[in-house]
C-alpha cells in the first residue's frame, strides 16, 4: 500500500492508504480528526469542507494521492484555541443547534473572509450557498460571518 506524506495543521503525517482514498477518510480515520465530517460523499453538502493551500475544498472528493506536499487545514487547525474571528463569531452568535455541518460552514467562511474581509449580505449568501444546514440556521450563520468580518477588519 502507498505512503503519503501530508502537512496536516502545520504538522507533517506519514499514512499508509490506497491512491484513491479520499482525504475525508484520511483525516478521520487515519489521523483521527474527527471535526471533519461526512456529509454525502459527493461534494454537494459542504460538510467536509477544509481548507487546502488557503482554499475551501471538499475532502470527500479529494484522493490522498492529490494532496501530497500541499497545506492542508482542519477545523482543528482553525486555530488552537478557538481565537479564530470566525470561531468567535460562531459562538457570539449562537449560530449551531445539531452541530454537524459547522466545521464545514466555519470553513468556508474563514476562507472567503481571507479573500474578502468586508462582504455585503449578498456576497456572504453567495459564498455560503454551497453548505447545506439541515437545521436552517441560516439566517444566524450569515450574521456570524458579518460578525466575524467586523473582527478582521
Amino acid at each position: 500500500m502507498p505512503v503519503y506524506n501530508l502537512k496536516v495543521n502545520g504538522q507533517s503525517h506519514t499514512v499508509e492508504a490506497d491512491q484513491d482514498t479520499p482525504l475525508l477518510w484520511v483525516l478521520r480515520d487515519h489521523l483521527d480528526m474527527v471535526g471533519t465530517k461526512f456529509g454525502c460523499g459527493i461534494g454537494q453538502c459542504g460538510a467536509c469542507t477544509i481548507h487546502v493551500d488557503g482554499s475551501a475544498t471538499r475532502s470527500c472528493l479529494l484522493q490522498v494521492s492529490m494532496v501530497e506536499d500541499m497545506e492542508i487545514t482542519t477545523i482543528e487547525g482553525l486555530s488552537d484555541d478557538a481565537s479564530h474571528p470566525v470561531q468567535q463569531a460562531w459562538k457570539e452568535v449562537d449560530v449551531p443547534q445539531c452541530g454537524y455541518c459547522q466545521a464545514g460552514q466555519m470553513m468556508s467562511a474563514a476562507a472567503f473572509l481571507s479573500q474578502n474581509s468586508n462582504p455585503n449580505k449578498s456576497e456572504i449568501r453567495d459564498a455560503m450557498s454551497g453548505n447545506i444546514c439541515r437545521c436552517a440556521s441560516y439566517n444566524r450563520i450569515e450574521k456570524a460571518v458579518e460578525v466575524a468580518a467586523s473582527k478582521l477588519s
